[in-house]
């Protein structure tokens, strides 16, 4: 009887965690790989251990029968940039030893590259001492993500990320990335002969059939964020913005926001009680439809940076799977997909009158525009962000990558 290929993921993040390479772990499981998972006991995003689960130097779990090592994890990261940063050398440090205990037990390596480059030293540290097909799947880039969240480049910064980042890269037999920006900012950093494949977040399974929730006593347009809630979703501008409404437009309109963060408290200090500014916090991923079927639009949003114009946050193919107009407060790669594909409106995300004028276009917007915009998300869902597709190619590219 032959035995079942064994693939190891290594991730900072996995279940009860919500991130898309829980699908990815499932899919293969279902393929007929064994599968194992490297990671941190769950706490994204609030920065502490989930409930029922235990904060352990080493702790074996199981996720429909895929087996986790879990290792301990920093807390209290959320409002601290020093625990943040020690969060990152956490698992880098004793991820990567746990990494040269077992890697030798298995065919393929594959990284979920979430964030922090750092993250992904376990895998290479099998790649180099037992030669193992190792693949990354990028979901932001380095070394430009790392001054984009404050820290001053350098001159010896800079030329210490770009060796780290070189070598990490040259030490992988294949990669996707999630964002096509990323390719020509990863391109001097990949050994000679490394294709990347392009391979996006898909969207969540929604239940678009469940009613809708009441968002308003009356019937209003709604605006909804979902999502992280940091400063680098751009809600001031949104806030700002929003607030700037006439008193006409503010009577019909109301802007949901859903979701936990470490800007929450500002934000909800900036709105200053304004009635039509609701937040809703954290919601269960199951009741997000209700959310979404009662919204008219959904907004996806990011801040002004270079890095941030190559990525794609995975909640626009969740947006596009609700089958709702999507109003991207963003520039880059999401801008030229809701443009591209006519699925909304997009704006410059740095000009807060820009925003208050792309409000009003959207509460103004006929229902036979917001129609085609409809028509155009599922066409779009059937294609380009078809999940068992993108899983598909993947794991063809992992299992066939040579030395």
């Amino acid at each position: 009887m032959t035995k079942n290929k064994k693939i190891l993921i290594v991730t900072e993040c996995f279940y009860p965690e919500e991130f898309k390479i829980n699908d990815v772990a499932l899919s293969w499981k279902n393929k007929g790989y064994d599968v194992d998972v490297l990671t941190l006991a769950p706490t994204y995003p609030l920065g502490r251990v989930f409930s029922g689960y235990k904060n352990s130097f080493f702790r074996k779990d199981e996720y429909q029968g895929v087996n986790i090592f879990r290792l301990r994890a920093v807390t209290g990261y959320r409002d601290s940039a020093i625990k943040k940063i020690l969060k990152y050398i956490n698992f880098m440090v004793f991820g990567s030893i746990a990494a040269i205990f077992i890697g030798r037990r298995y065919d393929y390596v594959f990284g979920f590259n979430l964030g922090s480059l750092t993250d992904m030293l376990p895998a290479v540290v099998i790649r180099k001492l037992y030669k193992k097909p190792t693949m990354f799947w990028v979901q932001d880039v380095w070394p430009d993500s790392v001054y984009a969240y404050g820290f001053k480049k350098t001159r010896l910064l800079s030329a210490l990320l770009d060796a780290f980042v070189k070598f990490m890269h040259h030490n992988i037999t294949a990669i996707a990335i999630s964002s096509k920006g990323f390719e020509s900012k990863l391109e001097p950093y990949i050994k000679k002969g490394l294709k990347f494949n392009y391979a996006p977040n898909w969207a969540d399974d929604l239940d678009m059939d469940m009613n809708p929730i009441a968002l308003s006593v009356i019937q209003k347009v709604h605006f909804t964020f979902a999502g992280n809630i940091g400063k680098v979703q751009n809600l001031e501008n949104i806030i700002n913005a929003f607030r700037l409404l006439s008193d006409e437009y503010q009577k019909k309109t109301q802007l949901n926001i859903i979701g936990d963060g470490s800007n929450l408290a500002n934000l909800k200090k900036l709105s200053n009680n304004n009635p039509n500014i609701i937040f809703h916090g954290k919601q269960m991923r199951e009741n997000m439809a209700k959310f979404y079927k009662a919204s008219d639009f959904l907004i996806v949003s990011l801040i002004d940076e270079p890095i941030f114009s190559v990525t794609v946050p995975a909640k626009t193919q969740t947006y596009i799977a609700a089958k709702k107009p999507i109003l991207a407060i963003i520039n880059g790669d999401v801008a030229d997909i809701v443009n591209d594909n006519n699925l909304g409106i997009s704006v410059d995300p740095s000009n807060v009158g820009l925003i208050k004028k792309a409000f009003e276009k959207c509460i103004d917007a006929p229902e036979n525009e917001k129609s085609v915009f409809t028509i155009n998300n599922t066409k779009l869902l059937e294609t380009t962000f078809n999940k068992d597709n993108i899983i598909n190619r993947m794991t063809s590219q992992l299992i066939d990558c040579n030395d």
